[in-house]
């Protein structure tokens, strides 16, 4: 004969109620809140990892081609028809091919330093740069984030802006002994709205009255506040940026934060000091 057991359910055998699955979401949401900072924390500063070896293989690249060229550093190009350390002028049109092109980066014919970075055009853009270009409806990543310093082997285009006295633009890599090779400053991170030729521009200001200080190309500021910077010994660095003028806001728009006054801009004093020196 078949018998019915009734089975009593215990309250530690039955499921959550509404109240504290909502207890648990509410736990999750702030767990994720607290930790979500911190990962992005982290992978700005990989990121920054990535940015200063990049900088320090082109960096050695640069010295090593300067050695097998009896001592002349590579050209630093202000003409998009010029062959130097890289060929062309970035900028947010999409008619501009150079914004896309890494033939200008990796085949020697273009770039001078690509036999000396592996003819690898990632090596040239800073991975937390997202910056892109719109052509025919579609967004593309653009090639190049780093610049070369305007007193290594360019034209004199800015460095006496302000001053109107003569700096060295160094020619040789033994010519920067006098200034010494650890202060002065190769390759950098520039802002994504700045960057055009390979060249970074920096008014020089020693001696001049704070309230004459000018901002020229606009440093890239990635990594918490911070870009890099590499120089001639070899070593690269993240230095961090002091004055808010200098960490300005990307908005897609070329050229809108470069060559503006900056009265008392520590971080052009910073970037003058380890540009060049007077002749």
């Amino acid at each position: 004969m078949w018998t019915t057991r009734r089975i009593i359910v215990s309250p530690r055998q039955r499921g959550f109620t509404l109240i504290e699955l909502l207890v648990v979401i509410a736990i999750i949401a702030i767990l994720a809140s607290m930790l979500l900072p911190a990962l992005s924390k982290a992978k700005t500063k990989a990121q920054g990892i990535k940015c200063v070896s990049n900088q320090k293989q082109l960096t050695l690249g640069w010295i090593m081609y300067a050695q097998d060229q009896d001592d002349n550093l590579v050209w630093n190009a202000l003409d998009k028809t010029e062959t130097g350390w890289v060929r062309g002028s970035l900028d947010y049109s999409g008619a501009n091919s150079d914004n896309t092109n890494t033939i200008f980066l990796t085949d020697p014919r273009y770039a001078l330093l690509s036999p000396y970075s592996g003819r690898t055009a990632g090596i040239y853009k800073c991975p937390a740069d997202v910056s892109t270009v719109t052509i025919n409806g579609v967004k593309w990543p653009r090639v190049r984030s780093l610049s070369l310093s305007q007193a290594m082997n360019s034209r004199n285009d800015w460095l006496s802006f302000i001053t109107h006295r003569d700096y060295r633009v160094f020619k040789k890599l033994s010519e920067i002994n006098p200034m010494g090779p650890d202060k002065a400053y190769v390759m950098i991170d520039e802002h994504p709205d700045s960057i055009n030729f390979g060249d970074f521009a920096v008014a020089m200001c020693d001696n001049v009255a704070p309230g004459r200080i000018y901002m020229i190309d606009v440093p890239a500021s990635y990594h918490n506040g911070a870009g890099g910077l590499s120089f001639a010994d070899g070593h690269a660095e993240i230095h961090k940026w002091l004055d808010p003028r200098t960490k300005v806001p990307i908005t897609g728009q070329f050229m809108t934060s470069s060559v503006k006054a900056s009265p008392g801009n520590v971080d052009m004093m910073y970037l003058s000091y380890h540009a060049s020196i007077p002749k």
